[in-house]
C-alpha cells in the first residue's frame, strides 16, 4: 500500500471514530432539560468527499481542496423514523448551503447525506441562503422557511450592504425541492416560521420586522401574518405578538426559532432574544407559549432566558450566541432541541412536554425592573422556609 492511500485509510479511520463517538448527558442541570456532553455536529463532521480530491495523481499531499468552516443554525424533523436536522453548513468561502444529516436516536451518530441539497433560486439569485426552519404542514407538504440575502446594490461601494427576504420551498422527501416566490413583506425579514395547521383557511407566519439587514428599527418583535397562497405568499398586514422590552434579553430584537409545538395545554414556543453588552451581541433562548384555540394570545412567559453558552459553547466564531430553529417532539413526549453555539457547531438538549409545560406555565414573569425581581424571590424565599 502507498503511502498516500495509507493516509487516506488512516483519515477515514479517524473521522469514522468522530461518527460514532458516543454522547451521554451532562450531570448537575437545571432540571428543565438536559445538555449532552459532545456537540452533535461539527465542520469535521462534514463528509470527505466534500472536502478531499482522492486521486494520489491529482493531490498527492492529500490536501482539503475545500474547506467547511461551520455546522450551525439546523432546522429539524423525524423523517422515516431517523432524527433529521437540515443543517446550515458554512464553508470556507463564507457560503452557506443546506445538507441533511440523520441520527438513528437523536443525539450521536449523525451523517451527513452522501450530498448537498440543490435548492433552485428565486427569479433574483441569493449570493447566499441560510437558517431554514423545517414545518410539516397539514398541507401534506415539508415547507422550508430560509433567509435569502443579497447585496443591496442602492448602497454604491459598500460590500457590506445586503437585503434579506424569506425563501420559500417544498419537498415531499428532503431531497428534491420546488422553490416558491420569496415572501413579500414591506419589512426585511431573515427569521420566518411557518405555523404547522392552516388558521382560519390561510398559511399563518411568524415573522421578525426589520428596518434593515442588522438594524431592527422599528420592529417590534416576533409578528404574525396570515396568507391566502403560499405559492405566491404576500405579508399585507402584520401584528406582533410577542415584543421587545427594554432591559430584557429581547431588548434588541426576538424572533420565533422553530415553528411551535402543539399540546393539551396551548402552543410551545421556543424563541431568541437579543441584548447588547459592552462585548457585543448577546443571543439566548426562551420560551412562551400561546393558547391552543388563538396561537397569536400569550397564556405563559417565563422571565429570563432559557438556555444561554456554557463553557466551550461561548467560543467560536461568533461569541455569545446560542439560536435554535429545530426541535422534535417525539409520540413518547421526550423532546430534542438542536441549538447552536457561537455560530460554530450543533449541540443537542432534551426535556418532555410535561417538564416545558411545567417550565412555562410555573416560571415567575419577569416583572421589567430591579424591585420586582427582588419581590419574586423573596416570595420563594418564604414559601421554602414555610416548608421547611
Amino acid at each position: 500500500m502507498s503511502d498516500f492511500h495509507e493516509k487516506v485509510k488512516v483519515l477515514r479511520a479517524h473521522h469514522e471514530e468522530l461518527l460514532t463517538r458516543k454522547n451521554e448527558p451532562m450531570e448537575w442541570g437545571n432540571g428543565i432539560y438536559d445538555k449532552w456532553k459532545n456537540p452533535i455536529l461539527t465542520a469535521e463532521h462534514t463528509p470527505l468527499e466534500w472536502r478531499y480530491d482522492f486521486c494520489e495523481q491529482d493531490n498527492p499531499y492529500l490536501m482539503q481542496r475545500i474547506m467547511m468552516n461551520a455546522t450551525l443554525n439546523s432546522g429539524a424533523i423525524k423523517w422515516q423514523g431517523k432524527y433529521c436536522l437540515v443543517v446550515r453548513v458554512e464553508g470556507a468561502d463564507r457560503k452557506s448551503f443546506f445538507a441533511v444529516a440523520e441520527s438513528p436516536n437523536g443525539v450521536d451518530n449523525f451523517r451527513f447525506w452522501e450530498e448537498p441539497i440543490t435548492m433552485p433560486d428565486d427569479v433574483i439569485p441569493a449570493t447566499n441562503i441560510y437558517d431554514m426552519r423545517i414545518t410539516q404542514h397539514e398541507d401534506g407538504w415539508i415547507y422550508g422557511i430560509f433567509c435569502a440575502e443579497r447585496h443591496d446594490d442602492s448602497q454604491h461601494g459598500n460590500l457590506s450592504a445586503a437585503t434579506a427576504t424569506a425563501g420559500i420551498a417544498r419537498t415531499k422527501d428532503l431531497k428534491t425541492w420546488e422553490r416558491l416566490p420569496d415572501l413579500k413583506t414591506k419589512s426585511q425579514q431573515r427569521n420566518v416560521v411557518l405555523h404547522p395547521e392552516f388558521v382560519d383557511g390561510k398559511y399563518a407566519f411568524y415573522t421578525r420586522p426589520q428596518d434593515g439587514f442588522i438594524d431592527t428599527g422599528s420592529g417590534g418583535g416576533i409578528g404574525w401574518a396570515l396568507v391566502d397562497d403560499i405559492t405566491h405568499a404576500e405579508v399585507k398586514e402584520e401584528k406582533i405578538i410577542n415584543a421587545r422590552h427594554y432591559h430584557t434579553i429581547t431588548e434588541v430584537k426576538n424572533g420565533e426559532g422553530p415553528h411551535p409545538i402543539k399540546t393539551a395545554k396551548g402552543w410551545l414556543h421556543l424563541a431568541h432574544g437579543v441584548r447588547a453588552t459592552a462585548d457585543g451581541l448577546r443571543y439566548v433562548l426562551y420560551m412562551y407559549m400561546t393558547a391552543l384555540e388563538d396561537p397569536t394570545k400569550v397564556i405563559a412567559q417565563p422571565g429570563g432566558y432559557f438556555l444561554v453558552p456554557q463553557g466551550d459553547e461561548y467560543l467560536g466564531d461568533v461569541m455569545n450566541v446560542a439560536f435554535a430553529n429545530g426541535w422534535i417532539a417525539d409520540e413518547d413526549g421526550r423532546v430534542f432541541i438542536y441549538y447552536a453555539s457561537a455560530d460554530t457547531r450543533m449541540h443537542v438538549a432534551t426535556s418532555t412536554i410535561d417538564k416545558l409545560i411545567d417550565y412555562c406555565m410555573n416560571t415567575p414573569e419577569d416583572g421589567f425592573c430591579t424591585a420586582a425581581s427582588v419581590e419574586t424571590i423573596k416570595k420563594l424565599v418564604a414559601k421554602n422556609r414555610a416548608n421547611l
